[in-house]
């Protein structure tokens, strides 16, 4: 399937000294600064209640900071309107780590509802999202129900309904944490077809494993509220390229 996102210009997303806190006492996030740039693919990894998820929030403007600066697109975002956000968000593609899908849909009508939620007519609908589905594997299972869906058939069904809307970001939760390790990796892959094709990618994991995975990647190591590292990222070093996705991978 061809046309799949890119990036946009300038920096994806910028946050600086950016603090989270819960309640009086409970700090989840302290001073974490970092730049996120066009076409990158980044790994959020820490021990469980490092703040991942808590920092994916912001990213996909879920939840405000309680101190610090957030751009996003080039707009600082935390003074930005509520009414505004909707558009914002429409250029952001999340995937949860328990799916989320809506269970009396089908894969097909799952991964159309950000389309029909964005006014897509109907007519206009089948083919792009027949595509996707394609695309991530799922052409024989266009009218198959979540509850009659594999852990992984559902997260991929999950990752083409976040794509499907074109984002320039993607952000996944955990995506690989239901699945074995031989799904996990052909789903790092279409992550990694998706970055290819421009589209910055953020996977917060704690699989360690999958750190290697991806050619060039970019680390951020959370602990404890804080990145470990001063320069926000550790980057690995190039390895040869995975082969693209091809018929038969998920089979």
């Amino acid at each position: 399937m061809s046309g799949v996102p890119g990036g946009a210009a300038g920096d994806i997303v910028t946050f600086d000294n950016v603090g989270l806190r819960y309640g009086a006492d409970r700090e989840v996030l302290s001073d974490v600064s970092f730049t996120l740039h066009p076409g990158g693919f980044y790994f959020l990894t820490g021990a469980s209640g490092a703040g991942k998820t808590s920092m994916l929030k912001l990213l996909y403007l879920a939840q405000r900071p309680s101190r610090g600066a957030i751009r996003m697109f080039g707009t600082d975002v935390i003074t930005l309107p509520r009414e505004r956000l909707p558009r914002f968000r429409r250029r952001l593609g999340v995937v949860f780590q328990d799916f989320r899908l809506v269970p009396h849909l089908s894969a097909f009508d799952n991964v159309a509802l950000p389309l029909r939620v964005s006014g897509v007519r109907e007519g206009e609908l089948r083919q792009p999202v027949t595509d996707m589905l394609e695309w991530v594997g799922l052409s024989e299972r266009l009218d198959a129900r979540p509850a009659t869906l594999s852990g992984g058939e559902q997260q991929r069904v999950a990752i083409a309904r976040a794509v499907i809307g074109r984002p320039d970001m993607l952000v996944a939760d955990e995506p690989t944490g239901n699945v074995d390790p031989d799904m996990a990796l052909k789903l790092l892959r279409l992550f990694e077809a998706l970055n290819r094709l421009g589209t910055t990618v953020v996977v917060a994991t704690h699989d360690v494993h999958l750190l290697r995975k991806v050619p060039d990647s970019l680390i951020m190591r959370l602990d404890k509220g804080r990145l470990s590292d001063p320069t926000g990222a550790l980057r690995f070093p190039p390895r040869r390229a995975q082969r693209p996705i091809e018929d038969g991978d998920f089979a």
